[in-house]
């Protein structure tokens, strides 16, 4: 999976949790959009992380 946006990723996540909750996909077809969702919210999350590191680095005060 090519590395995406943080808004991007949040975009696709939404859809695949949207065609997840409709449940009118086949089990397999199921199984890989639960994958990629996982996979998903792996990279929101870590770029979330970066981000609030990154924040609380600049906010710290000068030493």
């Amino acid at each position: 999976m090519k590395a995406l946006s943080f808004e991007a990723s949040l975009t696709r996540l939404e859809e695949i949790v949207q065609r997840l909750e409709r449940g009118d996909m086949a089990l397999e077809e199921g199984l890989k959009a639960f994958e990629e969702g996982i996979t998903l919210s792996q990279q929101c999350q870590f770029k979330l992380d970066a981000a609030e590191k990154r924040i609380e680095e600049l906010t710290q005060p000068l030493k």
